[in-house]
């Protein structure tokens, strides 16, 4: 009887947290579906503001921002992706709450006030990424694909002996495939720039560290390419634009992480828990294992 007992006390804990997980997963899910539903009903101002980066690129060369649906159902499905970007930057703060809410009863005083910023600087950086793909690289981006666009020819074509009307190309894209790719620009951008909030999280749980990140910077170099390659239309300009702000984040992150230890070691020297001496034969150590 007490062993039944022990295991039904013991599970019972389980089952209020998933209780209540469920809860916040249903907010959040209903906190979603509300912004999906704001952003359908506005879908063509912000599809209009989308294009913007696209129209200005155009005007400069002296062409009509003029996007086309090439089947019956892309205005369609270009509504929906617009109200589902719309929907989770709209509830993304309040899927932020669900979660700290969740999660801060099990962490203690000092645990809350190390991880609340980070839960403050995540969606912050989200949208520093997603303003710099935007207002920077999509522009760049559009300027370097419509540079290889003819609108006109010098010459005349010939077609079976007969001289035919000059040749002209202009630029109808499609309004979906503009939306994917600015969407892809939008949200790799604003991923990447999480990356200075991962790692110094990571160290300051101690899984990573300043030393650590320097010593496979070579190793850091080789994925970063490999994820701008990734990620990025195949144009030079937005993966080397890529590259150079991920690398640059990286180094950043260094210099956070090794903030965050050098904290650390302070607060363990003024508690009595840093020994000097011992910091200091373990230096003499190292040097002489180097040489």
């Amino acid at each position: 009887m007490t062993n039944t007992d022990e295991i039904e006390d013991s599970s019972a804990p389980l089952i209020e947290h998933l209780a209540e997980l469920r809860t916040r997963l249903i907010h959040s899910v209903v906190a979603f579906l509300i912004g999906m539903v704001i952003c359908f009903s506005v879908a063509t101002p912000i599809f209009n503001f989308l294009t913007h980066p696209l129209c200005d690129v155009l005007a400069e060369r002296g062409q009509d921002c003029d996007l086309i649906f090439i089947s019956p159902q892309e205005g369609f499905f270009v509504a929906i992706k617009v109200a589902l970007l719309g929907g989770f930057i709209l509830a993304f703060p309040y899927i932020g709450m669900q979660l700290w809410r969740f999660v801060a009863p099990g962490l203690y005083r000092s645990e809350k006030n190390a991880f609340l910023p980070f839960m403050v600087a995540s969606p912050f950086m989200f949208l520093l990424g997603a303003s710099f793909a935007f207002y920077v690289v999509t522009p760049l981006a559009y300027d370097f694909f419509l540079g290889f666009q003819q609108f006109g020819s010098e010459g005349e074509a010939v077609t079976e002996g007969a001289t035919a009307a000059p040749l002209s190309v202009v630029f109808q894209g499609s309004a979906q495939e503009y939306l994917n790719l600015t969407i892809k620009f939008i949200v790799a951008f604003g991923l990447c720039f999480q990356l200075p909030v991962l790692l110094t999280l990571m160290g300051k749980a101690g899984l990573v560290s300043a030393e650590g990140l320097g010593s496979v910077r070579k190793y850091a170099v080789v994925a970063i390419l490999v994820l701008a390659a990734l990620v990025t239309p195949p144009d030079v300009i937005t993966q080397v634009i890529l590259f150079v702000v991920v690398y640059g984040l990286y180094e950043v992150s260094i210099f956070l992480v090794g903030r965050v230890e050098k904290r650390r070691e302070e607060k363990l020297r003024a508690e009595g828990y840093y020994d000097d001496e011992e910091e200091a034969d373990e230096e003499i150590i190292r040097e002489e294992d180097g040489k």
